[in-house]
């Protein structure tokens, strides 16, 4: 695999590039989507899903597939997309465990399937679950018992809820009595979601049973007896990666938000200890007054993971107990005995998200972002402070990974050309076992050689971003620029592939997209996310402006025809868009686009997550107005004079979609030419592939007009 290549010599390489295919918007969203790859046992074979999409038929058709590691040859596992779950466990390196998402007895809920990958056909369904259950994770205890968990939501009595069985009251009344009443894109319920246990009880003779595991139906809510609100996995994005067993079975680790603070106000989530046969009430050990907790571990807990032998458990946890984009840190509380917690490579100015340990127990492996790149990394269980951890990867961005027996790691990863690459990595080396841009025909040509980086001065440091050259391109013809922002605002433009916001599907339309990740992002540094705190409108646009100048004036950029140039950005991007508007910068761009953005700062309390506009305004509405109205876009709409799309969405509770109808009003009453782009059935993001291609076709439609872009839809 080639390299990423510089900007200052970008330009000359480019020149000699072959003619590569242009991706358009229906191929990205047609093209397969495959989930990370996981491997067995013996780190000989990885399962993964592979999901496609047909316009013509409007239809999806998914297949399971195995993935041989020593060759890198996929064979067909399964051809459908009844199988929701898989999970390699059971008597051979080949057992595997399944949910089956249809249950033949019970509408709405799902089965539990074992079978072999050698003898697949031959399975056979050993648990009814009678509500749509999810998230499987298990292990085999000493007995040869298969101790399994599951999530999904519960009555307050503690039964599992199945919305299909559900009575439907004769009144549709919500009442609330506390925050949150909705979160993200649902109304929030009575029903709250939990761990659920069960366990499949082997034959006494499975060799000569065809049906070797039964299912006695018990299912435990391993959250019962827990005072306050205490839910798991922690909503909406929380999965199987908030909650644990051992390799035994016998313990479960799982985490919710502190149960006795309010939700809206506070990030902090503690880690619960229980028996997987509740046989006792869990009981935290990181919570604000457990004895072993750090004196500054006060913020969000993520990843719990025990050790190979159960005595240890990894985790991250935050310091802030407001504040959702602080440093993660990496600890590790032994159990043996009274529970005591270290924090491993404390001044690593990186903030992990996802954890493994090593085989023997002795290192760890965590993924984090780097310089706009998701790298992997590895570290000792004893890492002192300064230690520096080894890096795996290579630079593209990595949405999964699994440690083998030997210590390699098989890694599921994207970049800005392939939707999905499977490789081992070393620290030594990487061995590629699949590329999606060389196997897909939507992906047909595109290549590393189509995407550069670049730094310049911003206010206080160097700024990073991303140039994304469009099909055909030469150096000595230019492309209008497409300036895209990036939301969060504490997030990051990486080295990844994304079905909202592709840069190449964007460059395909005949732009040379540059992708900026100013004051505010991650992967440079805490101090460099933390310094948009109280200054949404100042470090970060100071940053853009900076860009915009640099590429307008240097020389490097021959190519970027600024003139005809537009903006676009989401959410917090939205909002920088919409900043733009009322300021000089928004007079260099011919178009600007805005995706469920904020209009006005001061209708922040609209939303649900109060501890983010409390933490990034500092302080509240009524305390700290200032810290609110300076920097609210539409103080300065008199000055809003460049046509504008405006997309919001019914059901994104996050921020409103009277923020976008607000913004799309005043647009229209100061006559500046715009669009509206509403869709009733999507949240804060468009993932409906129908729904998406109307938006990339219509946003397309509007910017190429004032462009001049050569691109089609």
């Amino acid at each position: 695999m080639l390299g990423l290549r510089s900007c200052a010599n970008a330009a000359a390489v480019l020149a000699a590039l072959p003619l590569v295919l242009a991706i358009t918007p229906e191929q990205m969203l047609a093209a397969p989507r495959r989930s990370e790859a996981i491997p067995n046992r013996s780190g000989t074979l990885a399962a993964f899903t592979s999901t496609s999409y047909s316009f013509d038929t409007h239809n999806t058709s998914t297949s399971w597939n195995l993935l041989d590691l020593k060759t890198g040859e996929i064979s067909l596992l399964y051809n459908g997309s009844e199988i929701s779950e898989m999970i390699w466990i059971g008597p051979t390196d080949t057992s595997v465990l399944y949910v089956n998402g249809t249950n033949s007895e019970v509408d709405g809920g799902v089965e539990l399937w074992v079978s072999d990958t050698s003898s697949f056909d031959q399975g056979y369904m050993v648990a009814s679950i009678p509500a749509p259950l999810s998230g499987l994770k298990a292990a085999v205890t000493p007995s040869g018992a298969i101790n399994f968990l599951m999530n999904g939501q519960r009555y307050p009595n503690g039964t599992a809820y199945n919305e299909a069985l559900a009575e439907t009251p004769a009144s549709t009344a919500r009442l609330y009595d506390s925050i949150y009443v909705r979160h993200w894109n649902r109304w929030l319920t009575p029903e709250t979601f939990t761990l659920f246990a069960g366990t499949l009880t082997p034959a006494s003779d499975s060799s000569t049973s065809s049906s070797a595991w039964s299912f006695s139906g018990e299912l435990r809510d391993l959250l019962a007896g827990i005072e306050g609100q205490a839910e798991t996995p922690v909503q909406p994005f929380g999965d199987s990666g908030d909650y644990d067993i051992t390799h035994d079975g016998s313990t479960v680790a799982f985490l919710t938000k502190a149960p006795e603070l309010p939700y809206a106000n506070y990030t902090a989530s503690y880690i619960f200890l229980v028996p997987h046969d509740g046989s006792a009430v869990g009981a935290p050990f990181n919570c604000h007054n457990c004895s072993a907790t750090p004196e500054s571990a006060r913020g969000a807990s993520a990843a719990p993971r025990f050790s190979p032998d159960g005595s240890s458990i990894a985790y991250f946890q935050m310091d802030g107990e407001t504040y959702e984009s602080d440093k993660s840190k990496i600890y590790i509380a032994r159990l043996d005995g009274s529970i005591t917690v270290t924090e491993l490579a404390d001044d690593w100015d990186r903030s992990p998200t996802q954890l493994r340990w090593a085989p023997d127990g002795q290192s760890l492996f965590v993924a984090a972002q780097d310089v706009g790149r998701e790298r992997l990394f590895s570290l000792p269980i004893d890492a002192g402070a300064d230690y520096v951890p080894t890096n795996y990867s290579d630079p593209g961005a990595i949405a999964a990974f699994h440690i083998l027996p030997d210590s390699s790691a098989l890694v599921s990863s994207s970049s800005v050309y392939s939707s999905r690459d499977f490789y081992i990595a070393t620290p030594e080396d990487k061995t590629w076992l699949f590329t999606s841009n060389s196997t897909d025909p939507e992906l047909s040509g595109l290549g590393p050689e189509a995407v550069s980086d670049f730094w310049y001065q911003g206010n206080f440091t160097t700024v990073h971003g991303w140039i994304v050259y469009p099909e055909g391109f030469t150096d000595t013809s230019t492309y209008p620029l497409a300036f895209i922002i990036h939301g969060g605002p504490q997030s990051a433009f990486l080295n990844s592939w994304s079905t909202r916001w592709n840069l190449r599907t964007w460059a395909d339309q005949g732009y040379v997209v540059v992708a900026i990740n100013p004051t505010g992002s991650t992967s440079y540094g805490q101090a460099f996310t933390d310094a948009i705190q109280n200054n949404w409108g100042s470090y970060p646009y100071d940053d853009l402006v900076k860009g915009w100048e640099y590429i307008n004036s240097s020389q490097e950029f021959p190519y970027i025809d600024t003139a005809h140039g537009i903006a676009a950005g989401a959410s917090y991007g939205g909002y920088m868009v919409n900043w733009i508007q009322g300021h000089d910068l928004g007079r260099q761009f011919q178009a600007l686009v805005t995706h469920d953005g904020v209009t006005s700062t001061l209708n922040q309390y609209t939303t649900e997550e109060l501890w983010f506009m409390q933490h990034d305004f500092n302080g509240t509405w009524w305390d700290n107005r200032d810290n609110y109205e300076r920097y609210d876009p539409i103080r300065y709409a008199k000055n809003f004079a460049t046509p504008q799309f405006v997309v919001h969405n019914s059901k994104d509770y996050r921020l409103p979609v009277s923020e976008g109808v607000f913004l799309f009003n005043v647009l229209q009453e100061l006559g500046v030419d715009s669009r509206f782009l509403n869709f009733p059935d999507e949240g804060h993001w468009v993932l409906n592939r129908e729904n998406s291609r109307v938006w990339h076709e219509e946003i397309f439609r509007f910017i190429n007009s004032y462009s001049g872009a050569s691109g089609s839809t």
